[in-house]
């Protein structure tokens, strides 16, 4: 077998809502508020799409099947995902207190490539990833703003509701 490419890519996401709102952003139906063409899919009905063992489907940048590893709500998640014949690992999003009621969201790809294409898009991935999360960083701020919640939230107010509606 062919020894295949492993990245290990760790950066920032800031975004203007306290911790507990933020994390919400990082769950697989949270982020259909602002991944364009995010639309997870659950093989089965879980009461808490965020609990170790929930799996979910994505075709939003090639067929991905996800599972949740870990999770602190509302401060980490990590997901496992397998894209077959091309990667598979792990990512990682921590949410930390920022400044002001922000956040600072650690986010954490650890993954290896599975073939010769796999090995060229993980490449490619890697070199791109800061303005990867650059792009994310952009999403949330124009979702935020869309939904009129540019300001951070007041110390023990949520803005918005939790998920948990059956996507994660």
């Amino acid at each position: 077998m062919t020894p295949r490419r492993h990245v290990r890519l760790d950066g920032t996401v800031s975004v203007p809502l306290a911790p507990a709102d933020a994390f919400e952003l990082f769950t697989p139906s949270g982020e259909r508020r602002w991944a364009q063409g995010w639309d997870p899919s659950f093989p089965a009905a879980r009461a808490d799409e965020t609990a170790p063992g929930a799996v979910f489907q994505t075709e939003h940048s090639g067929a991905l099947t996800w599972i949740v590893v870990a999770c602190e709500r509302p401060r980490s998640i990590i997901y496992a995902n397998v894209s077959e014949n091309d990667r598979a690992g792990l990512i990682a999003v921590s949410c930390e207190p920022g400044h002001h009621g922000t956040t600072i969201a650690n986010v954490r790809y650890e993954m290896t490539a599975l073939s010769d294409h796999g090995d060229a898009r993980l490449q490619r991935f890697a070199a791109d990833y800061q303005a990867y999360l650059a792009h994310w960083q952009s999403a949330i701020q124009q979702a935020l703003s869309e939904d009129g919640r540019t300001q951070p939230a007041a110390p023990g107010r949520r803005t918005h509701s939790a998920g948990g509606s059956g996507s994660a």
